[in-house]
């Protein structure tokens, strides 16, 4: 439609076909505002977060430009893992690129009060390496909490058709629940997968504690990309 407004954030998304329920990244519907999609065939969960990313450098970029010439000026990603490119993403697309939720680690890590700090909910702890917290700038010392065995993620790693909504907030606020009795210090959990993002409502519930994601991430971001309009006093 003509009067639409114009998508300005780009988010490359990854070749999947679990739901996208109302709150992931991948639904268009999560967001207050306009974005454009590009799928990275071949580009499976497993594959970015299990295997070697640098394979799919290249199609990630491709898909980025396109994305850009479409009148995208901010690119984003569905998976936190793929903090590890997004140096040349953005180097590449020549626009600014917020690749993996845990980016806001840094900036979270800042608000907690002294003797606090933050909490990492991953759907694999094995594969969350230190190259991918140094390259996001985590702080040094956040915990980081797995859900390697859980339902949500054999379902979203092995990219299957059908999602137990119920059995995955269930995972969620388990994993949580373990992560703050195992240190009583973290202040913030910080959800790296994207599509934790349902249930962060619940987390936060179940632990008392301030809970970020990727669509907290990304709605700062925007806000840079399209400054909100205030009527004239």
């Amino acid at each position: 439609m003509a009067n639409e407004p114009k998508a300005r954030l780009g988010i490359l998304m990854l070749d999947t076909q679990f739901p996208r329920i109302l709150g992931d990244v991948g639904h268009a519907g999560s967001w207050p505002f306009p974005v454009r999609y590009a799928v990275v065939p071949g580009a499976t969960p497993e594959a970015i977060v299990c295997d070697d990313i640098e394979p799919f450098v290249q199609s990630f970029i491709a898909a980025g430009r396109e994305l850009v010439a479409e009148g995208c000026t901010g690119i984003a990603t569905t998976c936190g893992f793929l903090a590890l490119i997004r140096p040349r993403l953005a180097e590449a697309l020549g626009v600014p690129v917020a690749a993996s939720a845990l980016e806001q680690a840094g900036i979270i890590a800042a608000t907690l009060p002294p003797g606090q700090r933050v909490g990492i909910l991953t759907i694999s702890a094995a594969s969350l390496s230190p190259a991918h917290l140094r390259a996001a700038g985590v702080p040094e010392g956040s915990s980081v909490e797995g859900l390697e065995e859980s339902s949500f993620a054999q379902t979203i790693l092995g990219n299957r058709r059908d999602l137990d909504v119920a059995q995955a907030r269930k995972d969620m606020v388990l994993a949580a629940q373990r992560l703050v009795a195992r240190h009583e210090d973290v202040g913030a959990i910080l959800l790296e997968c994207t599509n934790m993002v349902p249930y962060a409502i619940d987390i936060a519930a179940a632990t008392g504690r301030p809970v970020h994601s990727i669509h907290s991430y990304l709605t700062w971001f925007h806000a840079g990309l399209q400054p909100p309009v205030f009527a004239a006093p």
